[in-house]
């Protein structure tokens, strides 16, 4: 799948991150954006860590649902919508510092749901959780 060069503008990317205040409050940045691929990530901070100083769980999976959500709306029929209705982490390994580098992917892209697996990696490319998302393909009004 080619890479369509609008969609990969700053003003683009900045227009899909607008649309999740929650995303763009967390420090989540979106680098790259179109139906094949999103790409994004998250740098570790201790206002988003445990006590012990990884990085919290939950900001994983925000990056992961924000990154996901962005993926299956690129993938939608026009002027439908989504919304998560399933999602499964598996956490493999901690991060006490750098950046966590979000990529996701569709696996399947259907009429009624739409499933994208985010996986997430650290600064030296080791992933750290993988997530399955499904999205419920939302019919346009009217």
């Amino acid at each position: 799948m080619g890479v369509d060069p609008a969609q990969q503008a700053p003003e683009h990317l900045q227009q899909l991150l607008e649309t999740m205040p929650f995303a763009a409050g967390l420090g989540i940045e979106l680098d790259a954006a179109q139906a094949g691929e999103v790409r994004g990530r998250l740098a570790w901070s201790p206002e988003r860590c445990t006590s012990g100083g990884l990085l919290h769980g939950g900001a994983l999976m925000a990056l992961a649902d924000s990154l996901g959500g962005v993926c299956a709306f690129l993938n939608l029929p026009p002027g439908a919508g989504t919304a998560t209705v399933s999602s499964t982490t598996s956490f493999l390994r901690g991060v006490r510092s750098g950046e966590v580098t979000a990529v996701a992917r569709p696996l399947h892209a259907g009429r009624s749901v739409i499933v994208v697996q985010t996986d997430l990696l650290d600064d030296d490319g080791r992933r750290v959780a993988q997530v399955t998302q499904t999205q419920a393909v939302i019919a346009a009004q009217g």
